[in-house]
């Protein structure tokens, strides 16, 4: 078991100058699913969070207004990675983690109404890539149709040549998987001697 506090990389995030056309190609011609989106207009940015497949996830940032944090970074591009987000499960273990190797790390902020707690790490702390690292529960970023309905990690469906086991996956969303009728039996048979032993 991963005892760093630090738990999985969670989405990486583009920063596009024309939001829209990103869109349109993420969302109608790679098929990903829009989860949550807000604009911060202190920061003069808009995010839209994007799941592909199973547990893929993307970002796309955008400038609202002039004077964006973005400005600098797409003055001479139309978009680009911008950073990369990490998903820790303490937020205060891992900044006591960096500072114990002395990597230096800023914006630290929590955000009220929501649980984010974040933290950035800079490129040239992070072999130049500007690394997001936060404290969250991913099924809240996540459109409801491919978040685990109720309490029950797990849901099976019947097919035609088998059944689909879907099982809620601990960085949010599901993953699926598909089992023709030996493999169901033999899943089934694997499970039930793990209870007998």
């Amino acid at each position: 078991m991963n005892t760093l506090p630090v738990q999985r990389l969670d989405h990486v995030s583009l920063a596009v100058r024309d939001y829209d056309k990103a869109a349109a190609f993420f969302l109608h011609i790679l098929g990903a699913i829009p989860g949550a989106a807000a604009t911060d207009s202190a920061m003069k940015y808009h995010w839209q969070i994007l799941s592909l497949g199973d547990l893929s996830r993307l970002e796309i940032i955008h400038p609202t207004a002039p004077g964006s944090f973005l400005d600098n970074f797409l003055a001479l591009r139309e978009g680009g990675v911008h950073h990369i987000t990490l998903q820790t499960r303490d937020i205060e273990e891992t900044k006591a983690l960096l500072q114990r190797h002395h990597i230096p790390y800023f914006g630290y902020n929590e955000y009220t109404g929501v649980l984010w707690k974040e933290l950035f790490i800079h490129p040239r702390d992070a072999f130049g890539v500007l690394i997001q690292i936060a404290e969250f529960h991913p099924n809240d970023w996540l459109n409801e149709a491919i978040v685990p309905a109720g309490d029950q990690p797990w849901e099976i469906n019947k097919t035609d040549t088998g059944l689909r086991l879907e099982l809620a996956h601990p960085g949010g969303g599901k993953v699926g998987l598909d089992l023709n009728r030996q493999d169901a039996r033999k899943l089934v048979a694997a499970l039930q001697q793990a209870m007998d032993e």
